[in-house]
């Protein structure tokens, strides 16, 4: 053996070596991975035809092999590493000669390119990539962080560290709606570091929270890591839970787990939402004590003199209608929904009957399975679901659907109107929000006449009177909108007013158009409407209009145009959710009317995105920003092509086997996982997470996601430790893009030394979620 060691380990060696002299030669990224993988494979191949690589594997014809399985081992479970004592048996790493792994390397590459870039069904999914891309460079690009910063600063400034816990607050919000770190980072940079450091903020603090701050993006949906992430985990969590399911003598992952063996990113963005937001309170936390600590370091920043006074009224009756009024009408509406006085009012009933659940787990499956599976679930699931199949065939086995006759229909249709809501979420909701909207826009200005907010609210009053009294299920949606349509003038008479006066102020000026289109996007894919490709098409048009109001603002003119195709949109979903507008010969007069102001709300929608994108090319806006988009996701793509080249290398040479065999060889998992963690965060020191996402998740992914752990609590985990290498030295993107725009006095060292303590709240925050998995886990569970 060469230099003593094995001869794939030679080749790991080589394709390493070969990937970091190749990125760290200057030659793009993009392109730098799949020459690696080419040049590597040539290396090798010369070896290997010199016959100076040789690989001992273990000897699968010897006697002691075949006692070992004998014993009760599964082949594929013994390995040089769990089983040293094994004879060996020395083959070349290419035992059918590097010309036919050359051959087979080349199909495979057209066949992953297929699958995975061009036509595959993950190519659904990569699609979301333009589009978030598009989203948050038309955001960066409208210039949302140059105000909210000067806002954010007023509010905490008066706070010990109030500037710092501020760019958390402000790097947190545009992670949510551009998720673009080196925009968040050089703009930040740019309008903040010179403030803190004029307030003789410590230079270490200031870089830290900027640079740290401006990588939430990466966590926080909706983030570009997780889509890429979750392209490639479901596929790798359901063949690994495959090979699992077989080792423990299974059929199937179905069979052995009780549940489908799917992790989707819609999942992932759910499990992602508790721990973004905790590292976020981790940076501000961090920052308030330094500032508790060392108050030189971190002073709190004296606010304009005010008299105590809130726009006309004190501090209690600002907290009464901007806090906690509000909260009392969640805390009503929630209650109503918990008591049946708000829910849902459909009258749809089945027309065919329901197919009789089966038990929960799969029971007529060999003994090995059965054995392996008790271990899995437990002794009393098992017997629960032995009891349950055993009732199943008493009853005379599961029952097949049927169609329902008109009499049964009318019965379940009875049987749902007994105990239907008296009135409806979407009218409940709707009430809600409006009423919020009054009782905010009573917070903002205490001197104003409050009768255009009082008509609004009595409008309100009263379209849910109208919905208790005089509305009911079977009501038509065009009877409904005309016994509503005199309280829904009233209301929405209060609510124009009352977006006069929020949008007069500027906090609100400036963050409720993103927060709206944030919530759009992230509640679209959160609540199950939609996947995330829809919801990012949904927010790349959403922020075209925004980017189109802020520039007509900007240059002096009326916003009219961008609100006319606001409320077009909104037309068009409001219509198409209370009508029926599938085309038909029984198609009521009122459907008909409905679908024509739906489709004429669609194509003054359609045009006027179109006019929004000529006004934003007119004002040299929106070509930058198709190219800056249209280069980072050249960027992605061609990092996975060239990715799938060098995973194919590993692949023909036994590299990626020899790793997940290494890995594997730990009885406890989660020393397999802690090594995989350590790996992926030394690497961070030196490569992208683009690179490791493609290069170092498929190797060692079918072994953490081959176990027992959650998938979204692994992909997060994953997620968090890759947000580490934007700011762990000396090639932390973040820190790269703050050195370019900080002052020259404040120096690379300070930089270091100020992300250093977030690099461990990075540590913390991973630590804290391997002690409370429940943290990434609980909103999916209650989303299911």
């Amino acid at each position: 053996m060469l230099l003593g060691l094995d001869g794939v380990e030679i080749g790991l060696i080589i394709v390493f070596v070969t990937l970091f002299a190749a990125i760290l030669s200057g030659f793009p990224v993009a392109f730098a991975i799949g020459g690696a993988g080419v040049i590597s494979f040539a290396i090798i191949a010369i070896l290997d035809g010199q016959g100076l690589l040789i690989h001992q594997a273990i000897d699968t014809s010897s006697q002691a092999f075949k006692d070992v399985v004998a014993s009760g081992f599964k082949p594929e479970a013994i390995s040089v590493f769990t089983h040293p004592e094994l004879p060996r048996a020395a083959y070349p790493v290419f035992p059918q000669g590097w010309e036919v792994a050359l051959d087979r390397n080349i199909s495979f590459v057209v066949n992953r390119m297929n699958e995975r870039v061009f036509a595959g069904q993950s190519i659904e999914t990569l699609l979301a990539v333009l589009m978030f891309v598009l989203m948050g460079i038309t955001l960066e690009r409208s210039r949302i962080a140059d105000e909210l910063l000067t806002k954010m600063a007023n509010i905490f400034g008066p706070l010990p560290g109030g500037l710092a816990v501020s760019i958390v607050v402000v790097g947190a919000f545009l992670a949510a709606s551009t998720g673009i770190v080196g925009a968040t980072v050089v703009t930040m940079g740019l309008l903040a570091l010179p403030t803190m450091l004029r307030n003789n903020y410590s230079p270490e603090l200031a870089t830290g929270v900027i640079a740290a701050s401006g990588t939430l993006g990466q966590i926080i949906p909706p983030s570009i890591v997780i889509v890429l992430l979750g392209t490639l985990t479901g596929d790798i969590y359901s063949a690994a839970q495959e090979d699992r399911a077989q080792l423990a003598g299974c059929t199937d992952a179905l069979t052995y787990l009780g549940e489908p063996a799917v992790v989707s990113v819609g999942t992932l963005f759910q499990a992602a939402l508790l721990p973004g937001i905790m590292l976020a309170l981790l940076y501000a936390l961090y920052a308030f004590g330094f500032a508790l600590l060392n108050p030189s370091k971190a002073p709190a920043i004296q606010a304009d003199g005010s008299d105590g006074s809130y726009y006309g009224a004190g501090r209690n009756e600002l907290l009464m209608w901007s806090l906690f009024l509000p909260i009392g009408a969640l805390a009503v509406f929630l209650l109503s929904i918990e008591f049946n006085l708000v829910g849902s009012q459909s009258t749809i009933v089945d027309t065919y009957s329901d197919i009789m659940e089966g038990a929960a787990l799969r029971t007529n499956v060999d003994p090995e399975c059965a054995a392996s599976m008790i271990e899995l679930h437990g002794q009393e699931a098992w017997d629960a679901a032995v009891a349950q199949q055993a009732a199943i065939e008493a009853a005379g086995g599961v029952q097949e659907s049927r169609q329902l006759s008109d009499e049964e229909r009318a019965i379940l249709l009875n049987e749902k109107l007994a105990v239907m809501s008296p009135i409806g979420t979407g009218i409940g909701l709707s009430a809600l929000l409006l009423g919020v909207t009054l009782m905010l826009a009573r917070a903002v200005d205490f001197t104003k006449d409050t009768r255009p907010l009082l008509i609004g609210g009595l409008g309100i009053v009263l379209i849910l009177l109208c919905d208790i009294l005089f509305i009911s299920a079977l009501t038509s949606p065009g009877v409904t909108t005309l016994m509503i349509a005199v309280p829904g003038l009233m209301a929405l008479y209060g609510v124009k007013e009352a977006l006069n006066r929020l949008f007069a102020n500027d906090l609100i000026r400036i963050v409720f158009p993103p927060l709206v289109l944030i919530v759009a996007v992230l509640g679209s894919i959160l609540g199950g409407i939609t996947n995330p490709t829809p919801a990012a098409a949904l927010g790349a048009g959403g922020a075209i209009l925004l980017a189109t109001a802020r520039k007509l603002s900007s240059n002096e003119l009326k916003v009219t145009p961008v609100l006319r195709i606001s409320l077009a949109i909104v037309i068009m979903l409001v219509v198409g959710i209370n009508f029926d507008m599938r085309l038909g010969p029984e198609m009521s007069l009122e459907n008909i009317l409905a679908f024509i102001v739906a489709f004429s709300a669609f194509i003054y929608t359609i045009f006027g995105i179109f006019w929004s994108c000529w006004y934003l090319y007119k004002e040299d806006i929106l070509a930058p920003v198709v190219r800056e988009t249209a280069k980072v996701t050249s960027m992605v793509f061609t990092i996975l092509i060239g990715s799938q080249i060098l995973n194919l290398v590993l692949i023909s040479f036994g590299g990626e086997h020899y790793i997940q065999q290494f890995l594997r060889s730990f009885s406890n998992e989660w020393t397999a996982f802690f090594i995989v963690m350590l790996v992926l965060f030394i690497l961070g020191f030196v490569l992208d997470f683009l690179e490791i996402i493609y290069i170092v998740i498929p190797i060692v992914g079918p072994v953490i996601y081959g176990g027992s752990f959650d998938p979204s609590w692994v992909t997060i985990m994953v997620a968090i430790n890759l947000q580490t290498s934007f700011l762990t030295p000396p090639f932390g993107f973040a820190l790269f893009y703050l050195r370019g725009v900080a002052p020259s006095h404040v120096t690379t060292r300070q930089i270091y030394q100020g992300v250093l303590p977030f690099v461990l709240i990075q540590l913390v925050g991973l630590g804290l979620l391997a002690l409370f998995p429940q943290v990434v886990t609980i909103v999916p569970d209650l989303l299911k």
